[in-house]
């Protein structure tokens, strides 16, 4: 049977609207995730799909400019395309690992269309059928239309975390922080836990913290039922030095993102889990090998989420199905979105957890109606700056920051 060879390779950019605009300790979403999609055509007729986020025209540039080295490429041929892309001296001058995730996505979803299995088959078959995902909750906004979504106080949060609870059915719930002073935000993590007594919890302040203030902020949560304390600080030595002072585990999804630094993570141990992205880890099988080492040391691990629509989603799931050492709830921005554009629409929870597609491939295809009508959105209005919030002009983070938000002050959202 001839193998499959890439014939064209295509980008769109689509922007999705949320709930309401996500606050976090370096920015903002506002109103709307904005992602590039990936399409892998082949001389069988097969397309695989990819997702990567943001980047808009650069992002659209960046794919195409690699059509030259993908042309007749076989899509078997991983560990190949994985040196074309991204071979790590050529890569000093052009950072491709989430180019190159978007592009193995496809390639492993033609794989699996080709040959009739779904993605979890050629990652050595799965183990579980769900994956449990965490609430992810965020500060808030208001949603610019209608004046609703805003998460600001302690009420808002406590109402927040029920709403989604029994919509989705989540047990474990993480709050997205760093927005606000410390002392603030303790108060109303402590609130949510009370909430949701039995349920387990985990604070992220996106390393906005000091050293000193995160020994602090760490101390003062130990009693509550937490999975873990994710980047409370930047750096692994800061890292170290928190966990070395705080009797809860560390997790992070920014300072152990790459081989190199898990290998300094695992002979000098900063964090106790790593969160594995199958987007900033550049693919599904970076993640897999990543799971397989941190099996070896007993480093715990955890799915990470990076702002997905469905194709990324389904990366999630493939991969969450096949890790043997994931005991820890996925993350997933998912729930915050009113939309998708795949076929069917946006993917059920059940009881907290998503099931792990069958079909061939990644298990997802592009709703077309859809797929063009966020494409259109995204032209008419174009991206943001992940890296600003709207409610607060000219505003940038330090780090440590010492720049809190007001949490007097109720803004509107963009």
């Amino acid at each position: 049977m001839k193998r499959p060879r890439i014939t064209d390779v295509k980008a769109t950019t689509v922007t999705v609207p949320l709930h309401a605009p996500l606050r976090t300790a370096n920015g903002a979403h506002w109103g709307r995730f904005v992602r590039t999609i990936v399409e892998v055509e082949t001389d069988v007729g097969i397309t695989g799909l990819g997702e990567m986020g943001g980047g808009g025209e650069s992002a659209e540039a960046a794919i195409v400019g690699l059509k030259d080295y993908l042309l007749d490429h076989d899509p078997f041929e991983l560990e190949a395309l994985r040196f074309m892309i991204c071979n790590p001296t050529a890569s000093l001058y052009n950072n491709r690992t989430q180019i190159h995730a978007a592009i193995e996505f496809a390639c492993l979803d033609i794989v699996g269309q080709f040959l009739g299995v779904p993605v979890y088959d050629l990652l050595g078959g799965r183990v579980r059928e769900r994956v449990d995902f965490a609430s992810y909750l965020f500060f808030r906004l208001p949603n610019a239309a209608s004046g609703e979504g805003e998460v600001r106080t302690a009420d808002q949060l406590v109402a927040n975390v029920k709403a989604v609870k029994a919509k989705y059915g989540f047990r474990t719930h993480k709050l997205k922080s760093g927005v606000f002073r410390p002392d603030y935000e303790l108060e109303l993590f402590r609130a949510l836990a009370d909430a949701v007594p039995g349920d387990r919890v985990r604070f992220d302040p996106n390393a906005a913290y000091s050293v000193q203030e995160a020994i602090r902020f760490g101390k003062a949560i130990e009693d509550l039922d937490n999975d873990y304390f994710e980047d409370p600080t930047w750096g692994l030595n800061g890292m170290r030095q928190v966990r070395e002072a705080v009797e809860i585990p560390l997790a992070t999804n920014t300072v152990v993102v790459d081989f190199e630094q898990l290998a300094t993570n695992t002979r000098d141990p900063a964090c106790d889990v790593i969160l594995l992205d199958t987007t900033f880890w550049g693919g599904i099988r970076p993640c897999l090998k990543a799971a397989g080492v941190c099996e070896t040391f007993q480093i715990g691990v955890a799915v990470h989420s990076s702002g997905e629509l469905g194709v990324q989603l389904a990366t999630m799931l493939h991969l969450g199905a096949a890790i043997p050492n994931l005991a820890l709830a996925a993350d997933a921005h998912y729930h915050q979105l009113t939309d998708d554009i795949i076929t069917g629409g946006k993917m059920l929870y059940q009881d907290g957890a998503i099931r792990v597609p069958t079909e061939p491939g990644l298990g997802v295809t592009l709703d077309r109606d859809k797929f063009d009508q966020y494409a259109e959105l995204y032209k008419e209005l174009g991206g943001y700056p992940y890296d600003r919030d709207p409610s607060r002009p000219r505003w940038y983070p330090l780090v440590p920051n010492t720049r809190w938000a007001d949490p007097a002050e109720s803004a509107s959202g963009g």
